[in-house]
């Protein structure tokens, strides 16, 4: 007899052709099911947040509440996949919050100490290892980046504004309007551009297109940019936007690995692209960069980075967001990126700036509009099981940034013995 799986009010049935691993439960053994739920309860008791079993039974310390409606089916999933069934389970509607970021932010911040010390080297039983498939060489890599940069450009325009910028923005004060997100948008570009030293003259080259609002905003200083994606529906709308723009002579938009790219460039811009070439691929990364920087040049790069111990325990786990997200990817903390260009290149970093509360911020304000249009979203043909996936991610990320646990960083790189 199978066992009828309890849901969200309102929750649409899954797909099974398209999510098969969140529309039907995972096969592991009651064993593995009840010492998950022994060991989740035990940390759910001592967090900060209300976690409510079935209507009945309450957890935790009091704080923003997580309602389980089908505890079987979440212990389960947790039990046979540790993190990626604790998001596939909301993904199945198996759990929801009001407040999913303040949920995710409760136990983000308790991470580390969710499972007691002794058992962490169980943790090994459920972890997966990520998937030799995922690797980002150059045969692969567009593959992997268009599992979550090569979205449908209808569906950005639905939660991102008019810059079509899929980065963190820069305010002057929290909280932030969401009409404010353009300036805000530009600000930060301005001053990656600035940090550069990008003006009248400067040979750009731009690594990862994005939606093309860099390009635009750098030729518009009287630059000359080459810009490359691995998207070709990034390089379509951005080539769209820059001859709108009428800056087609000063801008280019090629679809090519950052690895075969050629010449010599006086500024390189690269934004939140490291975190997607993966760790086995840094040394490339960073060698490629400095083999392009023409001499006396800069190198500016935004990247989402993390603590530097928490890089070191997940370089090998296969984890909700390689699974759903971004596949291959990997974020890296400054010290591994101070490592990597000390020993395998010229370049050395030269300044940085953290803003990682600007980011949380501009992650609100997308996950409130992705939130207002989700008629719009189905209307392109994205499922509920989508929808609760971005909203998850969306909600996850930001909860990172206001933990701590992830950061953004602006880095200067140049050859050494380059001015600062």
């Amino acid at each position: 007899m199978t066992r009828r799986r309890t849901a969200a009010p309102g929750a649409s049935a899954v797909d099974p052709r398209r999510w098969p691993d969140v529309a039907s439960l995972p096969s592991t053994s009651r064993t593995r099911t009840a010492i998950a739920e022994l060991l989740v309860r035990r940390a759910l008791g001592g967090l900060p947040l209300r976690v409510r079993l079935a209507g009945r039974e309450t957890l935790g310390l009091g704080g923003p509440l997580m309602e389980v409606y089908d505890p079987h089916a979440f212990f389960r999933r947790i039990g046979a996949g540790g993190l990626i069934g604790f998001g596939e389970s909301y993904m199945a509607g198996e759990w929801d919050a009001r407040d999913p970021v303040g949920v995710l932010t409760a136990l983000a911040g308790s991470a580390a100490s969710l499972v007691p010390a002794p058992l962490q080297r169980l943790r090994t039983l459920w972890e997966m290892k990520k998937p030799a498939a995922q690797r980002n060489i150059p045969e692969g890599a567009r593959g992997n980046f268009s599992h979550h940069c090569d979205l449908s450009n209808d569906l950005c325009s639905l939660f991102l504004d008019e810059t079509l910028s899929y980065s963190s923005a820069l305010f002057r004060g929290f909280p932030a309007d969401r009409s404010l997100l353009p300036a805000a948008q530009h600000r930060n570009i301005d001053r990656l551009l600035d940090l550069a030293q990008v003006g009248p003259g400067t040979q750009l080259l731009e690594m990862g297109t994005g939606r093309g609002e860099l390009a635009i905003r750098a030729a518009g200083r009287g630059a000359r940019v080459l810009t490359v994606t691995l998207s070709r529906q990034q390089q379509e709308l951005a080539q769209e936007r820059i001859r709108a723009a009428g800056l087609e002579n000063r801008v280019t938009v090629l679809l090519r690995d950052y690895r075969r790219v050629l010449g010599q460039y006086d500024a390189i811009v690269s934004v939140e692209t490291m975190e997607a070439v993966g760790e086995e691929f840094w040394p490339d990364y960073f060698m490629t960069l400095d083999r392009l920087l023409a001499p006396g040049g800069r190198i500016a790069l935004q990247g989402i980075t993390t603590p530097h111990d928490r890089m070191l325990a997940s370089r090998t786990t296969f984890t909700w967001i390689h699974k759903y997200i971004c596949p291959g990817g990997m974020l890296p903390s400054v010290e591994a990126i101070e490592q990597v260009t000390a020993e395998r290149t010229g370049l050395r970093v030269l300044r940085r700036d953290a803003f990682g509360a600007h980011y949380a911020e501009t992650l609100r304000l997308w996950r409130e509009r992705f939130t207002e249009r989700a008629a719009d979203v189905g209307a392109l043909g994205f499922d509920e099981t989508f929808r609760r996936m971005w909203t998850f991610y969306l909600a996850y990320s930001e909860a990172g940034f206001r933990c701590g646990r992830l950061d953004v960083q602006q880095l200067l790189l140049a050859k050494e013995g380059t001015p600062r």
